[in-house]
This record gives C-alpha cells, sequence and structure tokens, in this order.
C-alpha cells in the first residue's frame, strides 16, 4: 500500500472530579485500541455570539435547506435529546474502530441509539449523505486531532457508505494513524491525521513520562498537506490533561501537572488556546494569498463521563440521556474548553479580515460541546472490549467513558456538520 503522504498521488487549577479519569488517560499511550485514535467552498462571517448560529430552513428534517422561503436562525448548540424511533441510518460499518463497536461487543440496551438531538427553535435534518458527497465532490476534507476526531471521521464514513461505497487507498503509521479513503462517486477524498496536540510535540513515553510540546511551531505531520486540502476539520482536547513540559522556542514556559519538575505550572486552558493560534495562524499564512480557497472547522470539546473508578463495573452506567434542565450548565472544566475554542476561531476570524484573506480563508465552529455532555449513555463502558461479561462482572473491568460509540451520539456531530457546509452564502455550486 502506499506509503507516501496522504493526498499526493491520488485522484488553571482542576475540579477534583475531573481528575478521576486522568488515571485512563494515562493508560491511553498504552492501550493501542486507544493511541488512535475545483470551486473551494466557504463558510459565512462570524456571528457575534460565541454559539454557533447559523441561518437554516425551517422545513421538516426530510427537506435540503433553502427549499423554504421561510428562515430562521438556528442555534445547533443548545437544545434536548428526544426519543425518535427511527433510530441510525446504519447498524454495521466495516471502518468502525473495534474499541467503538458497542453492539457487536454485546451490548445490549440499545435505546442509546434511539434518541435525535432537538435544538430549541428549529429541526436539525438528519444526515444527508447524497448531499454530503455532493457539496465536497472533487475536493478533500481532512481530519486531525485525537482518537475523538478519528471517531467524528468513522462516524462520518459509516454515514456516507449507506450512499456510496469507498475504498481505502493510503494507511500508514503506527494504528494507522494516517490514512486515506477515496469516494470514486464523487472523486472525494477523506483523511485522518492523528495530531492530539495540532503543534509540535513529543508523546510521552516508557523513558518519559510527560508530554513535550512546541506551541510555536505547527505538527507538519498534517501541515505539510495544507496546500492539498479544502476543508479541515479539528478536533482535539483531551490530550491537554496530561502532564506535560511547554515550549516557546527554545524557551521552557512551564509544565502542566508535572511534580517532581523544576518548572512552573502552567494551566492547560491557555495552552490549548495557544495550540489553536499557532495553528490559525499557520494556515493564514500558508493559504491566505495562494493555492485556493480553504475552510477551516473546529469541532469544541467532547465531555467524558466516568463516574466513580474508571477500571470498575458502572464507571460510565447511565442508560439515558440527560434532560437540559436537570444539567442546566456545563461542568466547569468542559465550559472553559469550550469557551477557549471558540474565542480563538473568533479571533482567527478578525485576523483573516484584518490581513484582507477572508475570501481564502475561513473558519467556522460545530459547538457539540452541550448536546455531547447531555450523553453519558452513549459511551462504549466496558463493551470497549467484545463480551466483557462473558464469564461474569470481574473485578476490575476497562471502561471508556471518553469516545462514543457507533452508531451514536456522535453521529449527530456530523449532522450539523452538514447544516455548517450547507449554509445558503457559501460559494458552493
Amino acid at each position: 500500500m502506499d506509503t507516501t503522504n496522504p493526498f499526493k498521488d491520488q485522484p488553571h487549577p482542576i475540579p477534583l472530579r475531573k481528575i478521576l479519569p486522568w488515571a485512563f488517560y494515562a493508560l491511553l499511550p498504552i492501550l493501542a485500541i486507544f493511541h488512535l485514535i475545483a470551486r473551494p467552498f466557504t463558510l459565512s462571517p462570524s456571528q457575534s455570539k460565541h454559539s454557533l448560529i447559523i441561518t437554516t430552513s425551517s422545513s421538516t428534517p426530510s427537506k435540503d435547506i433553502g427549499n423554504d422561503n421561510v428562515e430562521i436562525s438556528c442555534d445547533y448548540s443548545n437544545g434536548n435529546w428526544v426519543q425518535d424511533k427511527l433510530g441510525p441510518l446504519y447498524t454495521k460499518c466495516d471502518t468502525v474502530k473495534n474499541g467503538q463497536n458497542c453492539i457487536a461487543h454485546g451490548r445490549l440496551d440499545n435505546d442509546y441509539i434511539y434518541w435525535r438531538w432537538k435544538p430549541r427553535n428549529c429541526l436539525l435534518p438528519r444526515f444527508d449523505p447524497k448531499k454530503f458527497l455532493q457539496i465536497l465532490k472533487n475536493k478533500n476534507l481532512a481530519f486531525v486531532g485525537d482518537s475523538l476526531a478519528r471517531n467524528q471521521l468513522e462516524s462520518l464514513l459509516c454515514l456516507l457508505s449507506t450512499f456510496s461505497p469507498h475504498e481505502l487507498v493510503f494507511s500508514h503509521g503506527e494504528d494507522n494513524k494516517f490514512r486515506k479513503w477515496h469516494f470514486p462517486s464523487h472523486n472525494v477524498n477523506v483523511s485522518i491525521y492523528w495530531s492530539p496536540f495540532l503543534v509540535k510535540g513529543v508523546e510521552k513515553s516508557d523513558k518519559k513520562n510527560y508530554n513535550t510540546l512546541f506551541l510555536d511551531s505547527v505538527d507538519e505531520k498534517w501541515a505539510i498537506d495544507l496546500v492539498q486540502m479544502d476543508l479541515v476539520v479539528f478536533s482535539v482536547g483531551h490530550w491537554f490533561l496530561h502532564s506535560a513540559v511547554y515550549f516557546y522556542g527554545d524557551k521552557v514556559l512551564g509544565c502542566h501537572y508535572c511534580s517532581g519538575l523544576n518548572y512552573t505550572e502552567v494551566g492547560f486552558y491557555d495552552v490549548y488556546g495557544k495550540a489553536f493560534e499557532t495553528t490559525f495562524k499557520t494556515i493564514i499564512e500558508r493559504r491566505g494569498k495562494n493555492d485556493g480557497a480553504i475552510d477551516v472547522i473546529v469541532t469544541t470539546f467532547s465531555p467524558a463521563h466516568f463516574e466513580g473508578e474508571w477500571d470498575k463495573y458502572g464507571a460510565c452506567p447511565k442508560t439515558k440521556p440527560y434532560d437540559s434542565e436537570e444539567k442546566k450548565k456545563l461542568e466547569w472544566m468542559d465550559a472553559e474548553m469550550r469557551e477557549t475554542a471558540i474565542k480563538q476561531v473568533n479571533t482567527a476570524k478578525k485576523e483573516a479580515r484584518k490581513k484582507n484573506v477572508w475570501n481564502n480563508v475561513r473558519f467556522e465552529v460545530v459547538d457539540v460541546t452541550k448536546l455531547a455532555y447531555l450523553r453519558p449513555d452513549g459511551h462504549p463502558g466496558p463493551y470497549m472490549h467484545p463480551f466483557p461479561f462473558a464469564n461474569g462482572i470481574e473485578e476490575r473491568v476497562q471502561n471508556d467513558c471518553v469516545h462514543w460509540c457507533l452508531p451514536g451520539p456522535i453521529d449527530t456531530w456530523n449532522e450539523i456538520f452538514l447544516q455548517v457546509i450547507k449554509k445558503k452564502d457559501m460559494r458552493l455550486i
């Protein structure tokens, strides 16, 4: 199989309750199952509010945006989960990562796949794979980030496969962290790049139990292919909770959660924001004047739902969503991660206008933090492994309360994603 780059030769303080998941996060590098993890279209100018506001039709979910004359402003980031008898578009999918294949692994309480996200003042249409591929025809889509980026990517591939077959045309790296699929029907390429910090970084190992981040330089493992990308989706967050030492050039800025090292403690929210700042600055510099347009979308932070010990039975035991009235406010850390990303996107929009490159580089947010927060039932839990209770309930059982079952709530991420790229003022057709 080809081993060149994927796009080439191819048509602050932390709440105590948030400390518990770190034991799980710390094992991610050890658990291979988690280690993975010709007219360009443009997005409309930013809105003044932080939450994702886009103009969409008030028609029924089966209709396309723009079919009706009456339009309303739809804030997809706020709403409630409602029961849905139709269920998902798919139940089986060859591209699902083994650890998220909950049904095949014996999960019996499948009610979690019969919920739909209902925004407060409009309807979110079901995913339309034909429309998605029509919009992306002859284009390159890249997902860049950590295992949640992979999770969203695989959801998208499963949704698209209900309409059009695809083929894996590139696979490279440990645990196949860099891959590309091709949809011959529309000449669409969809790729995944493993880059949990977006910036240059060295992941922790047996010899060094902390990550090393260089906040002034992007990770060229993905950035080298910027010239080929028409649309890039960034999804990162959980790896910033790990122990790390931060550099800016040759200077050590400090560290996070690094007892034993003589460095100043630095809050990871600022580092998270700086990673986006460096990433967006690089994109504006490299794509602002040349190579056609690129659209940049950030999927906001996806909260975890650990309860008690991560390796005990019942670490994420919920079997139905929270009601939005039951959970009116995000947990503090989740809210800060969300706001940090949105703030950086809004700053990048202003910078693109200031440099007069808005027609070439546009930024948008797919704000999923609140709707993800309300879905504690959608994680693999112990079903990250096949039939974990075949021999009874063991004293210790590994649980995944971070990623999402497929099918599952994360399919909604891509429903919102599609509505973003269907906005009427985009130069698509």
